[in-house]
């Protein structure tokens, strides 16, 4: 699984370096290339004219007078990503805002999706996000339409080896955010396969907007489980489940309860496999903080990434070693028994509790730490206890080389009878 950022509300395309700076300086290696955000929210389809005081909103994320500039406007951030060795594996292409009542844009549209496929070509970019035309298009013309739209598409897509990916999509309805194209994960499936038999080339895959699915009420386990593998790229970011923002993940909280189904996304995503691309979006957490403490944030950002890679990833790394020790005789090991217990069967469970050597737990034989010095190469020791620093630094203190974490808030079901310490 890929890790990658999106550099929307910290990097000023025109002068990336400080963004560039804190991506790389927070251990970023992967960038989301936003192509939208190259130009101010003054420019308008086909004049490029500022706005006047009391003229409306441009109903587009970004029109330029010639399409052919688009990749001209990034090239200093990408220069500089590659002299910090930071790779640009994905981006998402301009788009109409939710709200348009323009039924006139679909050829610029066109011409500036095709320049976005050259440009991502050109530098070596693997998957481009392409949001379904919706704008004038009537619900039973939607799947006629947006089929034209993608083949057209996905012909210059297979040249340049650029995967097209259709991204779920909320409906404005008088000011209510809806659920939209692609937002029901069976239908959204048979978009990606019917589209990819007629091209007879494997060129469209999904792009998973978790802010979308908040936005939208939806339970994320089964939209994950309905598309599978063809999800090749998650958006991670949180929101309120009412207005359209992109907030750093576990921020938007009622009564110390996250808004967004945490639970729901890492359980599909886990059951799926999903090996993808994961997508952190808090352009609206950046934009709040001062420049000077955007740093930190951006340290905290790359390590809420890191938590959600090694949720989703927690039965790959089960899978990665011969055999495995349980430390730890409580809540935690109960529930790494009642879950995977019988696929990943342990060789015992350990436990710095004296009292419960010699005893059985949930069918493992508990045993004093000093009898992991006995283990092999090639088994990990997986700490189920939250004490994990503490844990962990007792282990590499005693010379244990393989040791992995486990974490049972996001699994498959729980024992709710929970153990009193002794």
């Amino acid at each position: 699984m890929d890790i990658v950022c999106s550099p929307a509300g910290f990097v000023n395309p025109n002068m990336p370096g400080q963004g560039i700076m804190d991506l790389a300086n927070a251990g970023f290696e992967n960038v989301f290339l936003e192509l939208g955000m190259c130009c101010g929210a003054w420019e308008l389809e086909g004049v490029g004219k500022p706005l006047k005081k009391g003229d409306p909103a441009p109903d587009i994320k970004l029109v330029t007078e010639d399409p052919a500039e688009l990749g001209g406007r990034f090239e200093r951030m990408v220069s500089l990503c590659g002299e910090k060795g930071i790779r640009i594996l994905s981006a998402r292409s301009p788009y109409l805002y939710r709200d348009t009542k323009r039924m006139d844009l679909t050829d610029l549209l066109i011409r500036i999706q095709k320049e976005s496929i050259w440009y991502c070509g050109r530098i070596g970019c693997k998957y481009l996000v392409i949001r379904p035309l919706f704008a004038g298009v009537s619900r039973q013309d939607e799947w006629s339409v947006n089929r034209d739209y993608y083949l057209q598409l996905g012909a210059l897509a297979k040249e340049n080896q650029v995967m097209i990916l259709l991204e779920n999509q909320c409906r404005d309805m008088n000011g209510h955010l809806i659920r939209g194209i692609c937002s029901d994960g069976s239908e959204a499936a048979e978009w990606v396969d019917r589209l990819n038999e007629e091209l007879g080339w494997e060129c469209f895959g999904f792009c998973m907007d978790v802010g979308v699915c908040s936005l939208c009420g939806q339970d994320m386990y089964e939209f994950a489980q309905a598309l599978k593998d063809r999800i090749k790229m998650v958006i991670v970011r949180d929101c309120d489940g009412y207005h359209e923002t992109s907030m750093l993940p576990f921020t938007s909280v009622g009564n110390g309860q996250p808004q967004t189904d945490w639970l729901g996304l890492i359980r599909g995503l886990r059951k799926v496999g999903f090996d993808g691309q994961l997508v952190m979006d808090f352009a609206g957490t950046a934009g709040a903080f001062s420049p000077l403490l955007r740093p930190q944030l951006m340290t905290l950002a790359k390590a809420v990434a890191e938590y959600f890679q090694w949720q989703i990833e927690i039965e790959g790394l089960l899978k990665r070693y011969r055999s495995i020790v349980l430390f730890g005789a409580g809540n935690m090991c109960r529930n790494y028994m009642k879950c995977y217990g019988e696929t990943y069967p342990p060789l015992f469970t350990c436990d710095n509790n004296e009292r419960l050597w010699g005893t059985n737990f949930c069918g493992l034989e508990v045993k004093p730490p000093k009898a992991l010095k006995e283990l092999s190469e090639d088994c990990m020791v997986l700490i189920c206890n939250i004490y994990y620093r503490e844990i962990e630094k007792q282990l590499r203190d005693m010379g244990v080389k393989n040791i992995g974490f486990f974490n049972d808030e996001y699994m498959p079901s729980f024992h709710f009878d929970r153990l009193r310490e002794v």
